[in-house]
């Protein structure tokens, strides 16, 4: 018998009750779980799906979905590109065709098949209307999910098809509870959970892998930065060496972001606001060729223009 997995409490909520309603055929064949990311969209989705195939009591079942092998679980997600060098931006139509022959076959291990589209917001448009279709046309058994963080990048065609299973930011309580039992600190779960914005996920992510000692890096750096006391050029050049430069940008555009909010002054807001645009352009830019050290160069010096007098 395969074990539950380790869930958090506003996941193990949401799983009881999308199970209860499945097993009581109060849902239908397409599910939307839709939320923020890093809540555990895909982890409640295939916990579910292996209550579905009956995967949590048959353990022959439940080993060949652990090796992927699963004739009757689909799952569709970025692949390589013809060259095998990196990984698809989006999902293509022919990954849906595929998914939709598989889907119109007979199930081989019960009276069900599952597939999961993570992330469905990444599949491009004429890929949706091969979607749209297998959405309309649905078999007895066969069971569509979808799974999304930025859901209105979904047709609404393809929206209101599906039932929406919600995650959402839990009570501020529940989530340091959970990062306590994590093993973090509480000085550092709060200061962690204030800066993700109430967020448990993200602010787990940089408490295990270094994120609140790089905001904090980042913040002195645009002090520094603001104040003249740091050359801008060498502190570019810093941030782009790095492997961790987006994350850096992404700091750097957070902290603009919690600064505007401690504003009253709508010409200061404004002016934060546009450097925040701005620096969300960068990060797009940073996945191109362009050369990383003058784009942040640019942004940098954005940043002293912006918040010279603020």
């Amino acid at each position: 018998m395969s074990a539950q997995p380790a869930f958090a409490p506003w996941q193990a909520r949401i799983h009881d009750q999308v199970r209860s309603a499945l097993d009581s055929g109060r849902l239908g064949h397409a599910l939307l779980f839709c939320g923020p990311a890093r809540l555990g969209k895909r982890a409640v989705a295939d916990a579910l799906a292996a209550h579905v195939l009956g995967l949590d009591r048959e353990v022959r079942s439940a080993q060949l979905l652990a090796a992927g092998t699963h004739p009757d679980f689909h799952a569709v997600s970025f692949v390589p590109t013809k060259d095998g060098t990196k990984l698809r931006t989006e999902i293509v139509i022919d990954q849906i065709r595929e998914l939709s022959a598989k889907l119109s076959l007979t199930p081989q291990y019960g009276s069900a098949q599952v597939a999961i589209v993570d992330p469905a917001d990444a599949v491009n448009t004429s890929a949706c209307n091969a979607l749209l279709k297998t959405l309309e046309e649905p078999q007895p058994g066969r069971h569509l999910w979808l799974v999304a963080a930025n859901p209105l990048r979904l047709p609404a065609t393809i929206r209101s098809r599906c039932q929406r299973i919600e995650f959402r930011l839990p009570p501020r309580e529940e989530a340091l509870a959970w990062l306590a039992g994590r093993g973090h600190r509480e000085a550092d779960a709060v200061e962690a959970l204030d800066a993700a914005r109430g967020h448990p996920g993200l602010a787990a992510e940089w408490l295990d892998g270094g994120g609140m000692a790089l905001r904090r890096e980042v913040a002195k750096d645009l002090a520094g930065v603001a104040k003249g006391d740091l050359p801008v050029v060498a502190t570019a050049q810093r941030w782009a060496n790095g492997d961790d430069a987006s994350e850096r940008v992404a700091h750097a555009a957070d902290l603009a972001l919690a600064r505007a909010s401690g504003l009253t002054d709508v010409t200061g807001i404004g002016k934060l606001a546009a450097w925040f645009d701005a620096a969300n352009r960068t990060r797009d830019l940073l996945r191109t060729t362009v050369r990383a050290d003058l784009a942040i160069t640019e942004l940098l010096l954005a940043w002293r223009g912006t918040v010279a007098r603020n």
